[in-house]
């Protein structure tokens, strides 16, 4: 389908991303002969996050935070949906984690509600009823074998926050964010193995603060409508807040707390991999700068203490500047990276050769054109959200990429999922019977496998997402869950690809030949 000017990265940021049926024999698993590449301790998970799963949003003791602002507004949501309820799972935790631990998951990934614990953030008191809730949940998830994988922020905010400051566009929340780490990593890190700061904060900051589309909609022409912000400033302005943030985290945890907990702390990025549409140098080092404009904008810095150098080449002095202090806690680095990876484009130069405004072709998104096609051809089969094309080859690439630019720090799959459209016409039946879903999941994590048997240090892998949940702008209208969910009772009910999950989670766990 045509896709207006920015329209992609609108589309990105949505991603977010009875007995068992039978599957067709050439969906089997692949390599079923092969030796597992998947080591011993390697974990197999589902993921989520707090306002697409929790719902309870103002019981015991929660605040608004700035996700339950926007979606109580008219038109915020495609189908008027919100996250009040979703999947309800402050209330159905138990039942949630017996559907974990019924087809072998030793992970779940999950996000603390920050407004849950800390209502009015730094300026009002700490919420116990919060504290609680995630103590039970942490101790039923290790009473089953479940590892917890706790992400400390994705996306959502308490208001009070956002009211104060204008969200990550304030240093000030970066304070807020230190001690709202601290807070957790002191009542909940004697159980907590895997941390990470931020989940896809490079979408944030674009759908917030470049595009308007996600809270608090700050924009300017050309790259949305909006009643205020600066798309060419704000977005840089918030991702150094953002930066700073997580390394405040990092140096609390590190300082204080990893030596005796035992755990580890990372963090997570949305990625694509560009493929250059041909093999001309510039079209080459345009795939090189969209990786730097997208998901390298942040891994860089607090891997290696500076933007990359794309980036610092086309924006100069627009980028903020990191002070000595800032450099010496960045220094602390990372234990891993995570990855949350989906579809990939096809990006054409921009700078030396003309392009009609397309999606990132101006200079402060690094002057590429991207599209899903190649002279008429997708560059993959359509998912049930379009233009996230499946490409499981950019998969293996960027798994390389990410080990041979960073020095093979361990990398965790944080998100990996097909989504499909909810359809009022199909029977039940067939709602369960997801192929499709099960290919993209086979073909992915074959790719995944070829990436860790040329060397990749890969820890681990999530599937998004357990259950069919709300899908932030798209509410409940986009499916990516391995049960189907009933919206309106909030039954679950295993799909094909639960028990192919399953199935493949069986066979690398208990393979004789697998490695040490």
């Amino acid at each position: 389908m045509a896709i207006s000017s920015h329209g992609f990265l609108l589309l990105l940021l949505q991603v977010l991303f009875s007995s068992p049926l039978f599957v067709s024999a050439q969906l089997e698993l692949k390599n079923s002969s092969d030796t597992s590449p998947f080591p011993p301790n390697f974990l197999f998970g589902t993921a989520s996050s707090a306002y697409q799963y929790e719902g309870a949003f103002l019981t015991d003791g929660k605040d608004l935070n700035n996700w339950d602002v926007f979606t109580h507004k008219s038109g915020s949501v495609l189908d008027g949906s919100n996250g009040d309820v979703a999947v309800d799972q402050y209330h159905r935790y138990l039942e949630h984690i017996d559907l974990m631990a019924s087809f072998g998951l030793n992970s779940y990934q999950f996000s603390i509600s920050w407004a849950r614990i800390l209502p009015r953030g730094i300026y009002g008191g700490i919420n116990y009823a919060g504290i609680d809730y995630y103590n039970k949940l942490l101790d039923a998830l290790l009473l089953r074998g479940i590892q917890p994988f706790i992400v400390l922020s994705h996306f959502d905010i308490p208001d009070e926050l956002e009211q104060r400051y204008g969200a990550w566009l304030s240093p000030k929340l970066v304070e807020d964010f230190k001690y709202f780490a601290d807070l957790c990593f002191r009542n909940f890190g004697d159980r907590v193995k895997y941390w990470v700061t931020f989940s896809e904060p490079n979408l944030l900051v674009i759908g917030a603060y470049r595009s308007g589309v996600f809270p608090p909609n700050r924009c300017s022409k050309p790259f949305g409508i909006c009643n205020k912000g600066d798309s060419e400033n704000e977005p840089f302005i918030a991702a150094h807040n953002i930066i700073l943030a997580h390394a405040a985290a990092v140096k609390t945890y590190k300082n204080n707390y990893q030596e005796k907990q035992g755990g580890s702390i990372g963090f997570i990025v949305q990625t694509v991999w560009y493929e250059p549409i041909s093999n001309s140098t510039a079209d080459k080092l345009a795939a090189e700068r969209a990786q730097s404009f997208f998901s390298n904008w942040f891994l860089d810095p607090i891997t290696f203490g500076r933007y990359p150098k794309e980036m610092n080449d086309l924006l100069g002095s627009a980028l903020p500047k990191f002070s000595r202090n800032d450099l010496d806690d960045l220094k602390l680095g990372l234990d891993f990276i995570g990855i949350n990876h989906y579809t990939s484009l096809y990006v054409e130069d921009c700078m030396y050769s003309s392009c009609e405004p397309s999606p990132g072709s101006t200079r402060t998104e690094g002057f590429i054109k991207q599209s899903n096609f190649k002279e008429g051809i997708p560059i993959g089969e359509m998912t049930g959200n379009e233009p996230l094309r499946s490409y499981p080859l950019g998969m293996e690439k960027t798994v390389t990429y990410i080990k041979e630019r960073y020095n093979n720090i361990p990398i965790i799959i944080t998100e990996n999922g097909y989504c499909e459209i909810s359809n009022q016409n199909a029977t039940f039946e067939e709602s369960l019977n997801d192929v499709k879903r099960v290919k993209y999941l086979s073909d992915y994590l074959d790719h995944l496998s070829r990436a860790m048997r040329k060397g990749a240090d890969v820890r681990g892998y999530f599937v998004w997402t357990l259950l069919d949940d709300f899908e932030w702008l798209f509410g409940f209208i986009k499916r990516y869950g391995l049960h189907h969910v009933d919206h309106i009772t909030l039954k679950s009910t295993p799909k094909a690809s639960a028990t192919w999950y399953k199935e493949f989670i069986e066979k690398h766990t208990t393979d004789p030949q697998r490695r040490d």
